[in-house]
């Protein structure tokens, strides 16, 4: 669609930025913070870049006020940030550690302070290792009461505070890699154990949202889908075919559950007869149609593209997670579809296509399939940024994202109920498997894999862009994008 006047994005538009706490916190052992499956998996030889942790990260845990005044500065209306679920049950249940409860309390009352809306995810990926070691986590349905229970927790201390909530976040991605390509915890290769576990996390979530309903009346809350749109690679039949099945096994299985309560029927019976379906008991379904969100959290960074993939073709490739251009390969399901380069998108030195178009397919798709609104809970540029003289220059980041923030205003002209947009990351932070060399931050931490320096943080040059796409309501990002 062309479009003669776009329509202004609303007035109470929620600029924001995000982070996550394992990324940005460190301190984790301290003020009785117990650990996480993270804590322990980053210390497995092998499994992150150069070895990397976030034992120290950002130090965002002490250095948190630091961070706020330079969001006020910027004009910042949202921030996203995650609770450490450890940190407030050191053993994922019985005993509050009370010090981590104040931690957050004073980091909200600080945003709110400098009138800034927090956004708090419930869970994004450090569950407690003791339920790992205890049940298994994910694996088992006990996990489902235990995170109610923190989730009632953090609703009844912050719930008059907060309006915003992200319940889980990027349980496809992380599931993905915890239990197909073994690159997050629990670390193995097990698809029967990926649906298994995906289906637990379900009813978890929506346990978490039915509560919130009783404790958080006024609030609203939804989790945080990692989205990647899919195409079909030429026009060829077994190409859209595997784009259809795609779209349904790698996005619409999650995004159905989520705001359905219901399976894709085409994915379900396939599973079914391979042996993988979720076991289903009764109530099951009924529990994930009282638990469906009042909005869709969209974490979007590129569009993946399908070819036909015959039934002894391409499955599981190598993940680039050096920056080596180039270096990642195809992957795929033998029998539905295998990913390609789309031949008409640029990437990033991580090989993920960079396609601001895409995010407006893709909120398109949203809206007409769910009918709810739309918060953009991540979007942003990993790059290799180069501090020259206290200045990083990273005018390839200013262009990413204004380009993808363009899109978001051509999707609203076309309908979409789009509630905010949050780019990854406020600072600079451990990028999980990439270590630190891979940035996201409008703000550069002074530290890398080995050595954490000073942590000084220094203002991008997209900083001051964001500054003014905020303090304008984003008046500054139109061009010719169509």
């Amino acid at each position: 669609m062309h479009h003669q006047h776009l329509t202004s994005f609303p007035a109470n538009f929620l600029w924001g930025a995000a982070s996550a706490a394992y990324q940005v916190e460190g301190a984790w052992n301290a003020d009785g913070k117990g650990p996480s499956v993270w804590d322990v998996f980053t210390r497995i030889p092998g499994k992150t870049f150069k070895g990397s942790n976030g034992d120290v990260a950002v130090d965002h845990y002490h250095r948190y006020t630091e961070d706020i005044a330079l969001m006020a500065d910027m004009g910042l209306k949202a921030y996203r940030f995650s609770v450490s679920w450890p940190r407030v049950y050191p053993r994922g249940s019985g005993e509050i550690n009370g010090a981590g409860l104040q931690f957050y309390g004073r980091l909200i009352d600080e945003l709110l302070s400098h009138d800034i809306e927090p956004i708090l995810t419930l869970y994004h990926w450090d569950v407690p290792q003791a339920l790992t070691e205890e049940y298994g986590a994910w694996e088992s349905r006990r996990i489902i009461e235990d995170f109610n229970a923190y989730c009632i927790t953090l609703y009844q201390h912050f719930g008059d505070r907060v309006r915003y909530w992200v319940s889980l976040n990027e349980q496809n991605y992380n599931f993905h890699h915890g239990f197909i390509t073994s690159l997050h915890p629990p670390g193995v290769k097990d698809r029967r154990r990926f649906y298994e576990a995906n289906h637990i996390a379900f009813l978890a979530n929506a346990r978490a949202i039915e509560s919130f309903r009783e404790h958080v009346p006024n609030g609203k809350i939804g989790p945080s889908f990692a989205y990647s749109p899919a195409y079909p690679l030429t026009s060829d039949p077994g190409d859209i075919l595997a784009f259809e099945n795609a779209e349904t096994f790698t996005n619409e299985w999650w995004l159905d559950v989520y705001c359905r309560g219901t399976y894709p029927q085409v994915a379900l019976c396939y599973l079914r007869e391979h042996g993988l379906a979720p076991t289903i008991q009764n109530g099951d379904l009924e529990l994930l149609q009282r638990g469906t969100p009042d909005f869709i959290g969209v974490n979007y960074y590129q569009t993946i593209t399908y070819e036909a993939n015959p039934p002894d073709g391409v499955s599981e490739g190598a993940m680039n997670t050096t920056g080596q251009k180039g270096s990642g390969q195809d992957t795929g399901v033998p029998g539905l579809y295998k990913t390609k380069r789309n031949p008409q998108l640029g990437t990033t030195n991580w090989d993920w296509a960079i396609d601001p178009v895409g995010l407006r397919v893709g909120l398109r798709r949203l809206t007409s399939r769910y009918q709810l609104p739309v918060l953009i809970t991540e979007n942003g540029l990993g790059e290799f940024d180069v501090l020259e003289n206290d200045t990083v220059n990273d005018d390839y980041r200013i262009a990413y994202l204004r380009a993808h923030i363009a899109q978001c205003q051509h999707a609203i002209t076309e309908g979409v109920d789009l509630i905010g947009y949050c780019v990854w990351s406020f600072t600079d932070v451990l990028s999980w498997l990439n270590g630190y060399q891979k940035r996201y931050g409008l703000v550069y931490v002074n530290r890398d894999e080995g050595d954490q320096r000073d942590l000084r943080r220094i203002p991008k040059r997209s900083f001051d862009w964001y500054r003014d796409v905020i303090s304008t309501n984003g008046q500054n990002v139109q061009g010719d994008i169509d």
